[in-house]
């Protein structure tokens, strides 16, 4: 169990370290984008590349099918098997971009002209950046097998390579968009298609080089091609869910409200990814060993390894989602310069709503380990699809766009407690297991940790020096409560025996 601890730890560093310089250069990257675009296009930018993205649940679940199965087979230490997966799953997956492209070059084409509220004179632009997302997701579908095959075969540090390779091809499109006189959204979506193209061959090649299934070229296995669309099928379900909860609104809004509010969408959107990343590559370094733990037979070591991944989850979104929260206002002056109008109400609520989801990266992962998905993602379909009727008939009711936000923080918040009465059944994970060992910890360190933050933020003015003060804090008192109430004391003494052992380390050097 120790190696397996060691080996997640140094995973989970790796992809750490790659979030603090791809975290500094999205912000920055973020900030010359909006002020280069300007907010009616930065919006148009947002809504533009969510009609594309109402098309990734495709890819989504299949990306989740190949790494689950790819993780099985690795716990079953079945070669023959674990190249099958993948050869099988490339086949899908050009299948799947044959579809994408049709749907996109008809429908979508269609929706983006007819239905979406686009600024007189930007139709012709917002056509390129279409056709752009539309290429560069076809790319992405294509390249998810070895994606999938990297974080199977947990080599987190090679995707912190290629991901920092990513953003710093990101920044050069910042000093691309100055360089160049033309529409500079146009050159956005062309440069940023350039940037998707080199980072999935690299991908690729750093994949096919390195792992021994992913040098099997294109084919069929008729026995994992029906087991992986029948374990798929299921999942699109939840999928289409999520992408009408997150891209849906974006249109909605964009048809009620104009591209402004969808630039402030897409900042509070950006802000999001950020600090679900902070959790995620902590899940995504323990995600492998849930599955392969079941495929081993053991589950005890999932249920302990299930509950802590879902605890820390959460503790490393709060660590940075709360002084956000309480600060918005004055980081997005710092950040932005022009503030788009709703922005901050829009990123504190998606604080909200991303504490809430923390728990469904793990316990999706364990569900999805049992290949008892059925009801399951019937269930979590059913409940994620009202968001979009109850949003629309609020908005026609004249309520403010941030109750869609409001909306999807209920149907979070009800979708979590049934993901886990689901794993009741499928691993015999009792409630009062989550209840004792990750919410009421979780509540606790809130309880504790807003007070001291919360009183400073309307204790003392806001200007740089106070707020340093005032994120220091928060970030000291959050550490603080999950120390002392959070961890269980299994947990604090793993941590204890990990500092001892860095002091040793160090004085005998």
């Amino acid at each position: 169990m120790s190696s397996k601890n060691t080996r997640i730890a140094k995973n989970s560093l790796s992809l750490y370290l790659r979030m603090l310089i791809t975290m500094g250069v999205s912000l920055y990257t973020a900030r010359v984008v909006l002020l280069t675009l300007g907010v009616s296009d930065y919006g148009l930018n947002t809504v533009v590349g969510g009609v594309v993205t109402m098309f990734s649940f495709l890819s989504g679940t299949m990306a989740s099918a190949t790494q689950r199965f790819l993780n099985y087979e690795q716990g079953t230490e079945d070669d023959n098997s674990l190249k099958k997966v993948f050869s099988t799953s490339l086949y899908i997956h050009y299948l799947i971009a044959l579809v994408v492209l049709v749907l996109a070059e008809t429908a979508g084409l269609w929706f983006l002209n007819t239905r979406l509220n686009i600024p007189e004179g930007r139709m012709v632009a917002a056509n390129w950046v279409y056709q752009f997302s539309i290429l560069s997701f076809v790319l992405t579908v294509v390249n998810v097998p070895y994606n999938a095959a990297i974080i199977a075969n947990e080599r987190m540090t090679a995707f912190a390579y290629i991901s920092v390779i990513d953003v710093v091809l990101k920044l050069l499109i910042v000093y691309l968009l100055q360089l160049f006189m033309m529409d500079k959204l146009i050159l956005y979506g062309f440069l940023t298609f350039c940037v998707t193209f080199v980072v999935r061959m690299a991908v690729r090649w750093y994949s096919r080089k390195n792992f021994e299934e992913c040098q099997v070229g294109v084919s069929k296995d008729d026995a994992f091609y029906k087991k992986m669309l029948g374990f798929s099928g299921w999942t699109m379900l939840s999928s289409i869910s999520v992408v009408l909860r997150n891209q849906g609104i974006a249109v909605v809004l964009n048809m009620f409200f104009g591209t402004v509010v969808n630039a402030a969408q897409g900042i509070s959107n950006q802000i999001n990814t950020v600090v679900t990343t902070f959790a995620r590559n902590f899940t995504q370094a323990v995600n492998p060993q849930i599955v392969k733990q079941y495929a081993a037979g053991d589950l005890t070591g999932m249920k302990k390894l299930l509950v802590t991944s879902v605890k820390m989850s959460f503790f490393l979104i709060l660590l940075i989602s709360l002084p956000i929260f309480i600060e918005a206002p004055f980081i997005l002056k710092l950040w932005l310069g022009e503030v788009p109008e709703h922005t901050v109400v829009f990123v504190r609520l998606v604080m909200v709503k991303a504490l809430i989801e923390s728990y469904a990266n793990p316990v999706a992962t364990a569900q999805s380990a049992t290949g008892k998905v059925r009801n399951y993602h019937i269930t979590l379909s059913i409940i994620g699809l009202l968001n979009l009727p109850i949003s629309y008939v609020m908005l026609t009711m004249g309520f403010e766009p941030e109750s869609t936000l409001v909306v999807a923080i209920l149907l979070s918040a009800l979708i979590s407690f049934i993901r886990v009465s689901f794993l009741r059944k499928s691993i015999g994970f009792k409630f009062r297991d989550f209840l004792v060992g990750v919410l009421v910890p979780s509540l606790v360190v809130i309880l504790l940790a807003i007070p001291i933050p919360g009183y400073l933020y309307y204790a003392i003015p806001a200007n740089l020096g106070n707020f340093i003060i005032k994120v220091l804090s928060a970030c000291a008192t959050v550490l603080a409560a999950v120390y002392l109430v959070g961890l269980s004391k299994q947990e604090r003494n793993f941590i204890n025996n990990i500092v001892v052992k860095k002091i040793l380390g160090k004085r005998k050097k």
